[in-house]
């Protein structure tokens, strides 16, 4: 328990009743001592003179002991009489020897548990008689209105704080409630909820998304707490209901409360567990939602009989209900998404795995096919049309080969569960060697090609060969389709932190409508001159993957009958001076 607070307004009304005892009782001195927790008390108002007033005001007392001297005192008008050394007094008030000067009566304040909590003590008749029976009617009822007014701001001391902490743990909740996981979110909410409503069960269940029975449990702290599927389901209409009309019940050892199409076995059965299962004298039930939506409940339990749930504490319960069911909302919604990312990824190794499979079944024939061709090729006094079927078989033959290349290469690097293993590429140096390996294809065409190199030295961050086949693509597509005698420009350039490479070209360009589709598998484009130049419709996919594997990205920009630019950037190497990294193979 907490310090009561030195509230004005509550001392002023103890000091009226102890200046009351003192004035018209006529005792010497009353003091009211009240607990400052659970060990202590402390003299807090005091009547009488002045130098008794400073001895005693503040005076701290052990309440052991002070319990222990009440249960050796003697009886007096139902208050306890603490002797210091005369006889035994009769209790009636009537004894001729008067008020013995250093005896004490004492008023104990207790609670509804019968703890004390503070103490009226009145010292000294100025008349060293008994008081009269009008003197002792005010003096019981002055007695009973300190002792009211102590419970009362003992009681309202304690509310205020279970306010306080009810809403400190909402705050709480409301933060955790950003996780995306209900077992975290417990994690960071169970240990704030059960001391700021000062319970000592608390756990959650959720219901399941299909609407079956089979709904989870969360956090319980007091132990395992098995909920059986009876409860699970009333637990599931009682919430049902109380989302419906934004409440919270509260059910104790004696009452449950009215909800519709409760039936007495069923009440019965909530007495039992909660005194069986749960040891516990109330339980406070608060219905888990979002929007419309009903999506589980949270019980919070408590054993002390004194301790009623306050209205402040349900209206602070209702609220975390609601940041609850948002986080359950997120959390589902985020596992959703997780197993759909799952079940996306695994139909992606399908694919990849099935194309891998496809290709490499083709790959064994087709090479029987070109060998033969190639065989009969070899013969001669073949007559023409022979020889020209022979022509045409292995042109489809090499048409195929390049297909099922293309098709394992997309197969490797659209599933490939390989981690990235990124060097220091030049990129200067691979154009050079792409260039290379398409001269005899540029000099077929007569294409005019440009490198222009911002810097001497321009180094990517990635696998070579991942970055080989991109150049390599997007430089064979630019040739590809620019008419004879037309420009390609290979651009490289680099910022501190990547590295940009260009292809431009003068070449029939590509239509609107086509963009938005260039890099999915086997998307050829409408426009007809672009349609008689053969491929797989397959290059511009495996760059883009590529690309993505090494968290680049691609653009392009292109119009019709003009030209096409494609521009993609990538992560750029430490600067040789910055760190050493080996050249990737």
């Amino acid at each position: 328990m907490s310090q009561l607070p030195a509230d004005t307004a509550v001392l002023d009304a103890l000091q009226g009743v102890t200046d009351g005892v003192v004035d018209l009782v006529g005792f010497e001195v009353c003091a009211v001592s009240i607990a400052q927790d659970e060990h202590t008390l402390e003299t807090m108002v005091v009547s009488g003179s002045g130098d008794v007033r400073d001895q005693l005001l503040g005076l701290r007392a052990s309440i052991a002991d002070v319990e222990q001297q009440l249960a050796g005192s003697d009886p007096w008008h139902g208050l306890h009489c603490l002797r210091h050394d005369r006889p035994q007094r009769d209790g009636t008030g009537d004894d001729a020897a008067g008020w013995p000067p250093l005896d004490l009566l004492a008023a104990p304040v207790r609670d509804a548990s019968n703890r004390l909590r503070g103490l009226v003590q009145i010292h000294l008749s100025r008349e060293l008689q008994d008081p009269d029976e009008a003197a002792f009617d005010v003096l019981t009822r002055l007695v009973d209105q300190a002792r009211h007014t102590v419970l009362n701001a003992i009681d309202r001391d304690r509310l205020v704080e279970r306010v306080r902490l009810a809403d400190a743990a909402r705050l709480i909740v409301r933060r955790a409630s950003s996780e995306l996981s209900m077992d975290r979110i417990m994690e960071l909410s169970q240990p704030a909820m059960a001391s700021g409503f000062e319970a000592v069960g608390m756990w959650m269940q959720t219901f399941d998304e299909d609407g079956e029975a089979t709904d989870l449990v969360y956090g319980a702290t007091q132990g395992e707490i098995v909920i059986p599927d009876d409860l699970k389901e009333l637990g599931r209409r009682i919430a049902l209901q109380l989302w419906d009309s934004q409440q919270v019940a509260v059910a104790t050892d004696r009452v449950v409360p009215a909800i519709d199409g409760l039936f007495p076995e069923e009440e019965q059965r909530v007495y039992e567990f909660m005194a069986d299962t749960l040891d516990a004298t109330s339980l406070l039930f608060v219905p888990l939602g979002a929007g419309r939506e009903c999506l589980g409940n949270l019980a919070l339990t408590r054993r002390s009989a004194h301790l009623d749930w306050s209205e402040s504490e349900k209206q602070a319960a209702s609220d975390i209900g609601h940041d609850l069911g948002r986080a359950l909302l997120n959390a589902r919604t985020f596992e959703r998404e997780r197993r759909l990312a799952a079940e996306l990824l695994e139909l992606d190794g399908y694919k990849s795995r099935l194309i891998s499979t496809l290709a490499h079944e083709l790959k064994n024939p087709l090479t029987a096919i070109a060998g033969h061709a190639e065989m009969l090729d070899s013969m001669v006094d073949l007559p023409g049309g022979v020889r020209h079927s022979i022509a045409a078989m292995e042109r489809g033959a090499a048409r195929m080969q390049h297909t099922i290349d293309d098709l394992l290469v997309l197969a490797e690097v659209d599933g490939s569960q390989r981690p990235l293993a990124p060097g220091s590429v030049d990129m200067p140096d691979l154009v050079r060697d792409v260039l290379d390996l398409l001269h005899t294809t540029i000099a077929a065409k007569g294409t005019k090609i440009t490198v222009e190199t911002a810097e001497e030295s321009i180094t990517a961050l990635g696998e070579a060969s991942g970055l080989d086949l991109i150049c390599t693509n997007l430089v064979s597509n630019a040739v590809k389709y620019t008419p004879p005698e037309g420009a390609v420009t290979i651009s490289l350039s680099r910022t501190d932190d990547e590295v940009e490479v260009a292809v431009t070209d003068t070449g029939i360009g590509i239509a609107e409508e086509d963009l938005g589709s260039l890099f999915q598998e086997f998307f050829r484009s409408t426009n007809p001159a672009a349609y008689v130049e053969p491929g797989t419709g397959l290059g511009l996919a495996i760059v883009q993957r590529i690309v993505d594997r090494h968290a680049g990205r691609i653009q392009v920009s292109s119009t019709l009958g003009v030209g096409t630019t494609f521009t993609v950037t990538m992560p750029a190497a430490p600067r040789s001076d910055d760190a050493g990294l080996s050249p990737s193979a």
